[in-house]
């Protein structure tokens, strides 16, 4: 598991007002069954209440949130598998469907991304310096040609053919998939942390479905075009910028099945306040 490593750690921008409304979260699935196929189940919603006040800024204070956002983390991704894994063992017949995740939760104005299988978080920076917006992975993906994840598999009796967990699975971590959890998958998210700065735009959160046929840039670019579009029309009552937002999520997902994808597509864009 990657704690908290490889984003880079701009300056500290002013935080806002500590406290519960400094805490906010988005995440995304791609593979479950559709919400209205089970109910939630006895766990309830899994919205990180654990998590202490935002912190004052001391040094001491950052290390107890960070370790109680870990902890908040790896016991939601790990509560979220059992209880799918007995929902889905409870149906006749079984349920053998299986997701990835990735999740963004912001505290403050420090992000921690975690992520298992191959759906992606994409941070939109602006570069002064080149004076051009920039794609910023936050996530890691998993799949079976990765050395530390065939070794995994392949420690627990599991094996990899064409790129493949017994040539079949073509994620090495995810939320439920039952029958492939004995064969090393595991539904252990990886953990990264990434301070945001004031020249950061939105954050793009999609299934591979969409990474197929756009490259990050790309889907960036392609957001950006639309958030610029003063064409789009907002709904009563709807700010005009919130408006856009939801018109780039669609059309990108749309351009994405026009491009040849033919996998879930699944498409979440954050914007980030100023």
């Amino acid at each position: 598991m990657d704690l908290f490593g490889d984003l880079p750690e701009p300056e500290r921008s002013p935080r806002p007002a500590a406290g519960k409304e400094a805490q906010k979260g988005s995440l995304l699935f791609d593979g479950l069954p559709p919400a209205s196929s089970a109910d939630s189940g006895s766990g309830g919603p899994l919205l990180f209440d654990d998590l202490p006040p935002a912190s004052s800024g001391d040094a001491g204070d950052v290390i107890s949130v960070e370790k109680t956002v870990k902890r908040c983390l790896l016991d939601t991704f790990k509560h979220t598998d059992e209880e799918f894994l007995k929902q889905a063992s409870s149906q006749k017949p079984a349920w053998k469907d299986g997701s990835t995740a990735t999740c963004v939760l912001a505290v403050d104005n420090t992000l921690y991304i975690a992520n298992l299988g191959d759906s992606r978080a994409i941070l939109c920076r602006y570069n002064e310096e080149s004076q051009k917006h920039a794609a910023l992975s936050l996530s890691k993906e998993h799949n079976p040609t990765q050395y530390e994840e065939r070794m995994r598999i392949q420690k627990a009796g599991g094996n990899v053919r064409d790129g493949r967990v017994l040539g079949v699975l073509e994620v090495s971590r995810s939320i439920g998939d039952g029958q492939y959890k004995r064969c090393g998958v595991t539904s252990v998210p990886d953990i990264r942390r990434c301070q945001l700065t004031p020249n950061d735009r939105f954050i793009l959160l999609a299934c591979d479905g969409l990474f197929k046929v756009f490259t990050p840039e790309e889907a960036v670019h392609f957001i950006l075009s639309c958030l610029e579009d003063e064409k789009i029309q907002s709904r009563e009552g709807k700010p005009a910028v919130d408006a856009r937002y939801e018109a780039a999520c669609n059309r990108l997902a749309t351009k994405a099945v026009q491009r040849g994808s033919a996998d879930n597509v699944t498409v979440m864009v954050v914007r980030i306040g100023r």
